[in-house]
Parts: structure tokens; C-alpha cells; sequence
């Protein structure tokens, strides 16, 4: 009898993405959110969608509907794409889901997201960070004030890079108000190209892994093309994966920043606990779905880059128009293919752009930016949850 398993967060790019090699793994799929993904629903792919209430503003409500699918559809195993990780990993269902949750404990789950946290627990692991500092208030920014220009500064909670200052003079240190519900941390600038490795481990065993730069990004920092790192690059990286899986002991995906210097040093910046685009250049066979669900290790990621079609179209090429970039827009897409859009399912590319629009009237209903509203619902920011 095929296993089933369960895709949250099915609003992401990634979720669809897995949901297809699950498929393709022979797999019974079934994708749920809180918010009406067009994206996954209009795939032509053989799944089933359901929805539950938002894991963030009805907690209760949100657990007994996560009780209510893994009893009636006998969900053999939950993978989480976006941030209901957190919530899904929380007290209060860690009895009833137990081993099907593919996830981190709720434990690490914290230090990971913690982008201080992370830095101490990575440095005590053996890993190279950048030196880093926690700001409590506005008397410990102020200490940066004279050197500000050599540090970075973001919430130790945060996404997209929205907030994020990047070697910022004194006067913008205002902008900056730390609090004990609004907590911040200093790192020190690494000057030198940006690039990111997703993980995938069972039990503290690293059994997939792709390493990527992309040129393609908002201005937030989230990119929305993929170029596959060269072997000997991406091969430093996944040692870095490799003992971070280890040291944290992760059983789930994992996806990193990492920064290296003029000299080709790595450093490791922050890590998100969770799907990130890597998985595109892994996904597509199964081999990912027979990592993830059996701990078998997935062939090395493709060496063809990938990209969000309607982004590219909707972000890259204004921009690409606007900077004189005409050409490298077409070689990316020329090269690479629509992680999203596909042959024999093209509906998801419309999918994506109604579910654009939808966060759009989402942000301004709740004033704040489209991609804060994509995960308005589900984001989780050092609280408490409920037992």
C-alpha cells in the first residue's frame, strides 16, 4: 500500500516542487495551508489539498485540524515547507505526531531560527562565523555607534532581510529600536559574494545537499534564481553541511547563508530551518522524497540552473530592462528552467500570479509589505506556544 504523506505550507514554490517528487516516488500526496494556494491547487499533479486555520492567530484550532488529517487520511509522514515548522513542532502536537514529523525537536528548531543563538551554538560546533553580538537595548546599540559601518544589523528574528542593515553610519541606528519582544544582534561585515547551500538530513546524517548563488534577487535578499555551484566550490559547503547536520543532530531540511571573503574563506551567516530553494535543484525523480522519507541518499543536485518564472518575468525582467541586463535575463532563462511552470502543467506559472496578487491586498489590508504577508499567518518570533 502507497505511504502518504502530508506537504504544509503548500503556498511555497518548494512545496509543489516536493509534492511532485513525492509523487514521483510513488507516494500518496496530500498539500495543506492556511491561505488558498493557487500555486499548488491548480497543478495538474495527482494530489490532494486541504486547508487548515492559521497555525499563528488560531493555535488550537490549527492543532486539532493537523489531528483531524493525519487520522483520517493516515498520514504517513509530515514535511513542512515555510514557517509553520515551528508551530508543527511546538508541545502541543509533539506527542501525537511524534516520529511522522520531519522536523527538528522544537528545541533546536528555536536555536536554529535564532540568528544569535545559532551563531554561539554554530561557533561552539566548530563551525566560522562571523563575530558576533546580541542588542537588548538601545544603550547596547549605541556602543556600535563609532563603528557602525563595520557591522551588520537585523532582528535575530526576522526574513526576507527587509529589516536588515548592512554596514549602516551612525544616523541610521535609529531606525533600530531593540526590545525584549523585538530582539536584535550585531555581526560583523564580511565583504565578499553571497552564496547558499540547502540541506537535507535524516537523523543527524546529511542525504542531500545543493549549493547555489544566484545574481537574481529582491531587495530583500531572497532570490528567485538558482545557480548551481561548481563541485570544487560547492564541496567546502557541503562539509559545512555535513557537520552541521551532525553537531545539531537535524532530522529535517536546513538552508544556510554563507559569505566568502576575498581569501575564499566561509562564513556562515544564519540558517533557516526549513525548505528553501535549494530543494528545486534536487526535487524531481523522487530521490529527494527517498531522502527525506527513508534516508537514502539523493544524487547530486542538477547542474541546470532554475528559476521562479513569474518572477523572472515579473521582477527580473523590469530590472533586467532598467540596468542594461538584457542579455544575462535571457541567457538565465535560455539555461535554466521554470521550477514552477512545467511541461504537461503550465497552470501553476498563473497560480503563482494570483496568489502574487492575493498577498499584495493582503499586505495593504494589513500595511505591511507583500512579502511580510506571506507569512503573516504562520511566522513565529521567539513566543511562547501553547502545550
Amino acid at each position: 500500500m502507497a505511504r502518504s504523506v502530508l506537504i504544509t505550507g503548500a503556498r511555497a514554490a518548494a512545496a509543489l516542487d516536493l509534492a511532485r517528487d513525492f509523487a514521483a516516488a510513488g507516494w500518496v500526496v496530500h498539500c495543506v495551508d492556511s491561505v488558498r494556494s493557487r500555486l499548488a491547487r491548480w497543478s495538474s499533479l495527482a494530489a490532494h489539498h486541504h486547508a487548515y486555520p492559521s497555525p499563528r492567530h488560531d493555535g488550537a484550532e490549527f492543532r486539532a485540524r493537523i489531528v483531524q488529517l493525519v487520522d483520517e487520511y493516515r498520514i504517513d509522514l509530515i514535511v513542512p515547507t515555510c514557517e509553520e515548522v515551528f508551530h508543527l513542532a511546538a508541545p502541543g502536537l509533539h506527542g501525537t505526531l511524534g516520529e511522522r514529523l520531519y522536523s527538528p525537536d522544537f528545541v533546536m528548531l528555536r536555536v536554529l531560527h535564532d540568528k544569535f543563538a545559532f551563531a554561539k551554538a554554530a561557533g561552539q560546533w566548530g563551525l566560522t562565523l562571523p563575530e558576533s553580538h546580541a542588542i537588548a537595548d538601545k544603550s547596547e546599540l549605541q556602543g556600535f555607534s563609532e563603528t557602525s559601518e563595520q557591522w551588520v544589523f537585523k532582528p535575530r528574528f526576522g526574513r526576507f532581510g527587509g529589516s536588515t542593515l548592512i554596514g549602516p553610519d551612525a544616523s541610521r541606528l535609529t531606525q533600530i529600536t531593540p526590545d525584549a519582544q523585538n530582539r536584535w544582534m550585531a555581526q560583523k561585515l564580511i565583504r565578499g559574494e553571497e552564496v547558499c547551500f540547502h540541506g537535507v538530513a535524516h537523523h543527524g546524517d546529511l542525504v542531500g545537499f545543493a549549493a547555489y548563488r544566484s545574481k537574481w534577487r529582491l531587495s530583500g535578499g531572497a532570490a528567485y534564481a538558482f545557480e548551481p555551484l561548481p563541485q570544487a566550490e560547492a564541496e567546502p559547503l557541503r562539509t559545512i553541511a555535513r557537520r552541521l547536520a551532525q553537531s545539531a543532530s537535524i532530522h529535517g531540511q536546513f538552508g544556510c547563508d554563507v559569505m566568502i571573503d576575498d581569501r575564499g574563506h566561509a562564513y556562515l551567516i544564519e540558517c533557516n530551518p526549513r525548505a528553501t530553494s535549494g530543494v528545486h535543484l534536487l526535487a524531481g525523480d523522487g530521490h529527494l522524497a527517498c531522502a527525506i522519507g527513508e534516508g537514502i541518499s539523493a544524487p547530486d543536485q542538477s547542474a541546470k540552473p532554475g528559476y521562479l518564472g513569474p518572477a523572472m518575468l515579473g521582477l527580473g525582467l523590469p530590472h533586467a530592462l532598467a540596468n542594461g541586463e538584457l542579455a544575462r535575463w535571457r541567457e538565465t532563462i535560455e539555461k535554466g528552467r521554470d521550477v514552477i511552470s512545467q511541461p504537461g502543467d503550465r497552470l501553476p506559472f498563473a497560480g503563482a500570479i494570483a496568489d502574487s496578487i492575493a498577498f499584495t491586498v493582503k499586505g495593504f489590508k494589513h500595511a505591511i509589505s507583500t512579502s511580510d504577508a506571506t507569512t503573516y499567518d504562520i511566522e513565529w518570533n521567539g513566543e511562547e506556544l501553547e502545550t
